[in-house]
C-alpha cells in the first residue's frame, strides 16, 4: 500500500468538475412525433442568450486541430454518425444525415462563487461553457455546466463534487441550511456581476410547491441557468416546459490532477468514486462490507498499480458519477490537446453523456406510458382514441431510437469501452431498455389483440345479419315474381311504395344488428347437434329476454 502524504500532497493542483443534468421535454405541438424544440430557442430575439454551437467538422477545416481527429476515431462508426452525422449531410442539407444532436451555448456566465456552509470561505471557480443538449426525435435535454480551479486542498473538491450539484436541497438542518447542497451559489458575469443566487435556504417555498404540485421546485439559479426553459408544474410562461426524471442529485464527472496521487489512501478514493462529503482520512463513510468489493466494482485500474514506479492514472464510476486522479507533473495526463485532460473533457464526456442519455430516454418512455395509462377513462370513447394513439406513437419512437441510438458498445478503444460498460452497468440501463421495451410491447399487443377482438365481432355481427336477411332474399327468388306490379304506376306511387319497404327492411336490419350478438349464441345453439329441441328453442326466445 502507497504510504499516506502530507497535506501538501493533497493538493489539487488543477480540478475540473463537468456536470450532466438529463431533463424531460414536454410536448410543444400536439399530435407531431418530432418536436423540434430547440427551434424555439431562435424565437425569443434579443432576450435570447442561446445560440448554437457550429462544431468543427462543419466549420473551417483549417481550424480542425488533431485534437478533434483523437476524439472521432475513439467512436465506432454507427456512434460517430450519432455525434457527427455524415458528410452528405451538411451538404445537401437533409436533417437525416446531419449530427442527431443540436447543442446550444450560452456565454454570459463567467464563473460561479461556491459556498459550502456558514463557516467557509467563498470559493470562485471558472466556468468553461454551459450547454444544451438535445436530441432528434428524443424529448430530452442535457444541461452541461463545466468549471474548473487551481491549487486546492482536496476536502474541498470533495465538498464542491458532494454539494454542487443538487437540484434542490434534501431537507433542512435545524439552522435552515440545505441538507447536501451547498450554503451559497452565486452565477457570476465577466465582469465580476451577480447573475443569479440560490435559495437553497427558503424551506417554505420547497414545501409548498411539492405540496400544491406533487413534484419538487428547482433551485433559483438552475431556474436562471436554464431559461428560458421552464418547470413544468411552475406557473410561470414559457413555451419550452421540462420536468425532472432522476434523482436530485445531477451526474458528475471530476478530474483531479495532483503532485503525488499515490498520498491519496482507499477512504479517499472511497470517497471520490462514490461522491460523498470529506471526512476524516482514515473514517469510511460506509462499513467495510459495503466497500469490500470497492476496487472490483468501480475502479478502472488498467494505468494504475500499487508499486511506486508504476502507472499513476486511476478512473473512479459509479453510473452516477465518473472520476480521473492522475499525475500534475505528467504532460500526458494535463496535456489539453492529446492528453487525459483532453480526453476527459471530449471522449470521456461524450460516452457518459451517451450512458446518461440512454437512461433518460428510457425513463422519458417509461414516464410517457404512465402519463398515457393516467388518462385513459375507459368509459369514454376519445380517451380510449387518444389512449390507442399515444401507445403506438410511443412504440414507433421507440423503434426509431432503438435503431438510431441505442448499441452497447461506443468504441474499440480498451479505456473508453471500459468506461462506458462500467458507467452503463452501475447505470442498470440494459434492465431498464429489457422493461420499457416489454411494456410498450404488452401495450401494443393488447391493442392489437383488441382490434382483432373488435374485427372478429364485427365479422360475427354482418354474418349473423347476412345469415337473417338471406331468407328474405331467398324466399323473394324463389317466389320469381313481383309482389306488387307497379311497373305502370305513376312515379309518386312507385316512390310510396319503395318508402313502405325502405323503412321495414331497414329497421329490421338495425334491429339485427342489435340483436345480432343473442342471435348469433341462438345461431350457434342451433348448429350443436347434442343439444335438445327445448334447449334450442331457449335460445331463441333468449334473444327478446332482457
Amino acid at each position: 500500500m502507497p504510504e499516506i502524504g502530507s497535506l501538501s500532497d493533497k493538493q489539487v493542483r488543477h480540478f475540473r468538475q463537468i456536470l450532466l443534468w438529463p431533463l424531460r421535454l414536454m410536448p410543444i405541438r400536439a399530435g407531431s412525433q418530432i418536436q423540434r424544440h430547440w427551434e424555439l430557442l431562435g424565437q425569443f430575439g434579443e432576450d435570447n442568450l442561446w445560440q448554437e454551437v457550429v462544431d468543427e467538422f462543419t466549420g473551417d477545416p483549417g481550424q480542425f486541430q488533431e485534437r478533434h481527429y483523437n476524439e472521432f476515431v475513439t467512436f465506432l462508426p454507427y456512434v460517430q454518425r450519432f455525434l457527427y452525422g455524415e458528410s452528405r449531410g451538411a451538404r445537401s442539407g437533409d436533417e437525416r444525415s446531419a449530427s442527431l444532436m443540436r447543442v446550444f451555448r450560452r456565454s454570459d456566465v463567467a464563473s460561479v462563487r461556491l459556498t459550502a456552509s456558514r463557516e467557509d470561505k467563498p470559493l470562485t471557480f471558472r466556468v468553461a461553457h454551459v450547454d444544451l443538449y438535445f436530441f432528434f426525435d428524443i424529448d430530452v435535454v442535457l444541461l452541461n455546466v463545466e468549471i474548473y480551479a487551481d491549487d486546492l486542498p482536496l476536502h474541498q473538491v470533495q465538498n464542491t463534487l458532494y454539494r454542487f450539484g443538487c437540484a434542490y436541497p434534501a431537507g433542512w438542518d435545524e439552522h435552515g441550511q440545505g441538507l447536501h447542497c451547498m450554503h451559497r451559489v452565486e452565477w457570476l458575469g465577466a465582469d465580476g456581476s451577480v447573475l443569479a443566487v440560490s435559495d437553497y435556504e427558503k424551506r417554505e417555498k420547497y414545501l409548498s410547491f411539492v405540496c400544491r404540485h406533487r413534484a419538487p421546485h428547482i433551485a433559483a439559479h438552475w431556474e436562471f441557468l436554464l431559461k428560458p426553459l421552464v418547470l413544468d408544474q411552475s406557473e410561470d410562461k414559457g413555451v419550452i416546459r421540462y420536468r425532472q426524471i432522476e434523482y436530485y442529485r445531477l451526474p458528475v464527472m471530476g478530474y483531479l490532477a495532483l503532485d503525488n496521487p499515490r498520498a491519496l489512501t482507499r477512504t479517499d478514493f472511497v470517497r471520490l468514486g462514490l461522491i460523498t462529503s470529506p471526512g476524516a482520512d482514515e473514517s469510511l463513510p460506509y462499513s467495510d462490507r459495503y466497500v469490500a468489493g470497492f476496487e472490483e466494482s468501480y475502479c478502472y485500474d488498467r494505468y494504475w498499480s500499487d508499486a511506486s514506479d508504476g502507472p499513476n492514472t486511476r478512473f473512479l464510476a459509479c453510473g452516477h458519477a465518473l472520476i480521473v486522479v492522475g499525475d500534475a507533473g505528467s504532460k500526458l495526463f494535463v496535456s489539453r490537446e492529446t492528453g487525459v485532460l483532453a480526453q476527459f473533457r471530449h471522449q470521456h464526456f461524450l460516452l457518459f453523456l451517451i450512458a446518461h442519455f440512454h437512461k433518460a430516454a428510457l425513463l422519458m418512455f417509461s414516464d410517457r406510458l404512465v402519463d398515457a395509462l393516467n388518462k385513459l377513462d375507459i368509459h369514454d370513447a376519445e380517451s380510449v382514441k387518444n389512449f390507442k394513439r399515444v401507445i403506438r406513437e410511443n412504440f414507433e419512437i421507440f423503434l426509431r431510437f432503438t435503431h438510431r441510438y441505442w448499441f452497447h458498445e461506443v468504441s474499440d478503444h480498451a479505456q473508453s469501452k471500459a468506461l462506458f460498460r462500467l458507467c452503463s452497468r452501475h447505470l442498470g440501463s440494459d434492465a431498464l431498455y429489457q422493461e420499457v421495451k416489454q411494456e410498450i410491447s404488452d401495450m401494443s399487443h393488447y391493442l392489437d389483440s383488441d382490434s382483432l377482438r373488435r374485427q372478429a365481432n364485427t365479422v360475427i355481427r354482418l354474418t349473423v345479419v347476412t345469415t337473417f336477411g338471406l331468407i328474405g332474399t331467398v324466399t323473394t327468388g324463389f317466389l320469381g315474381m313481383n309482389l306488387i306490379a307497379a311497373a305502370d304506376r305513376p312515379p309518386l306511387e312507385k316512390l310510396l311504395y319503395f318508402l313502405i319497404c325502405l323503412i321495414p327492411i331497414t329497421w329490421l336490419t338495425f334491429y339485427s344488428v342489435v340483436k345480432s350478438k343473442r342471435l348469433s349464441e341462438f345461431l350457434d345453439a342451433l348448429s350443436d347437434e347434442r343439444l335438445p329441441l327445448k334447449a334450442k328453442g331457449a335460445a331463441l326466445l333468449n334473444v327478446w329476454r332482457k
